[in-house]
């Protein structure tokens, strides 16, 4: 156990989270890269229009994938409380419990999702010149569903014992094969857009393999097991509202953002390029604030669950400390680089493309800071099971996208899908600092009582 986890309740506490998170954010850019790999690859080799198609369905394909995470996510942070406390007959019966609810959720998810995305293509007004390869590519896409979440579900409980290397390691053996495989299908076997998702599936398929081998050799406490596998009614409770809590805090977002995506679908093929590139550059700066968010969860939970609250506030604390000083020097990057990186990304020279991604960058980028904040605290609460809130943030979240496409984008143009999200995130961060305040004088009340008795 030694070096295949990490007890996060002991030692300096920031060398503790950035240890955590900076595999985790290797991994992450590394995953970033495959996805713009992706998109550079089809952008240059098949034009504007194969990009199109991958990006009208993007965040449909982000729903499915930040429900299912959000909720393998949510049993991590059970598992991480066990581990902790040091509760090992706990933690194994939590383990065996989440391969049955992920196996559950792969089996559902993948037969609704297979059904009903050609009438969602439809639905968000996908334009028919791309709807056929958008088709392709998401069917491919959600009959591998199980891969997806199979990988969250191992690396999850992996970062749960504070364990974030060696999903890096696995993560970058499959980014590398995803390369490849993208270079073949794509350029060398003419597949289309089609051979994009059957490089990406299977680089993931790659990843599970060697995560699930690992945890046979190194961490067994992660494997299912039958003794370990009884009905316990107080867990079974706990596991799935915390992943449903996580995992539809993350879906109710990308509703919205599903949404959303039907209002720039309608701007035409070339705003559809445009945006899908611009996201992608901004995935890669919002990357590291999500991931310090994710160290926070695991470092609150851990804390939580071995009754340090000092830890766990100071942890929050330094999160957000981290993510202001790396969104001044994202904006900085943005303001000097945007057009560069649009182009360089994409390899168009039309113009209507470049600007309208920049437009974007410019508006998203500078409230970063802000973003930090609603990210650090919620994923913070999260990780000490405070649920209401964040989902309250995330149903916020919703209404607001769901008007920016009825009202802002008709009244604004492109221009309203812009300033729709540094709204959310302005109005959303008051609800979790709020939480967070409510959090703090509870603690304090607590243990006041607590040293009066004598506890």
């Amino acid at each position: 156990m030694k070096k295949s986890s990490m007890n996060m309740t002991e030692g300096s506490i920031i060398k503790s989270m950035i240890g955590f998170a900076v595999p985790v954010l290797i991994g992450n850019i590394f995953q970033q890269m495959y996805n713009i790999v992706d998109t550079a690859i089809i952008g240059n080799v098949l034009g504007d229009d194969a990009l199109a198609s991958i990006g009208a369905a993007a965040p449909v394909y982000a729903l499915m994938i930040n429900l299912t995470e959000g909720m393998t996510n949510g049993f991590a942070v059970v598992i991480a409380r066990f581990f902790g406390a040091g509760d090992k007959p706990a933690m194994r019966r939590a383990v065996s419990l989440t391969y049955i609810l992920s196996a559950m959720i792969a089996a559902v998810l993948t037969l609704i999702s297979v059904i009903t995305i050609n009438p969602i293509l439809h639905l968000l007004k996908t334009p028919k010149d791309i709807i056929g390869g958008t088709s392709r590519y998401m069917t491919i896409i959600l009959m591998f569903l199980a891969v997806t979440i199979a990988y969250n579900m191992l690396a999850g409980m992996m970062r749960a014992i504070g364990n974030s290397r060696v999903p890096l390691y696995f993560l970058l053996v499959s980014t590398f094969a995803n390369i490849g495989l993208d270079i073949l299908f794509v350029k060398g076997l003419s597949l289309g857009v089609a051979g994009a998702a059957y490089a990406t599936v299977i680089s993931q398929g790659i990843s599970v393999v060697l995560c699930f081998v690992y945890c046979i050799k190194k961490c067994p406490e992660l494997i299912f097991g039958t003794k370990e596998l009884v009905f316990d009614k107080v867990l079974l409770f706990e596991l799935i509202n915390t992943g449903l809590a996580m995992g539809l805090m993350e879906a109710i977002v990308y509703v919205g953002s599903v949404i959303m995506q039907g209002a720039v679908n309608a701007f035409g093929t070339a705003t559809i390029a445009a945006h899908t590139a611009a996201r992608k550059i901004d995935d890669v700066f919002t990357l590291p604030i999500g991931t310090i968010a994710m160290a926070t969860s695991t470092f609150a939970s851990q804390n939580y669950g071995a009754g340090k609250i000092d830890r766990v506030k100071k942890g929050m604390r330094y999160g957000m400390l981290i993510s202001f000083a790396w969104s001044a020097f994202a904006l900085i990057i943005v303001l000097l680089f945007h057009r560069l990186m649009i182009q360089g990304l994409t390899g168009t020279v039309d113009t209507e493309v470049i600007n309208t991604a920049s437009k974007y960058m410019c508006w998203n980028v500078p409230f970063l800071s802000v973003l930090g904040i609603l990210l650090v605290l919620r994923n913070g609460l999260q990780g000490v099971g405070r649920k209401i809130v964040p989902i309250c943030g995330s149903i916020v979240e919703l209404v607001l996208k769901i008007a920016a496409a009825a009202v802002l984008a008709p009244t604004l143009g492109y221009l309203g899908i812009c300033i729709c999200e540094p709204l959310i995130w302005i109005l959303s961060s008051v609800l979790v600092v709020w939480d967070y305040r409510i959090f703090i004088r509870q603690s304090k009340f607590k243990y006041k009582n607590e040293s009066i008795s004598g506890k």
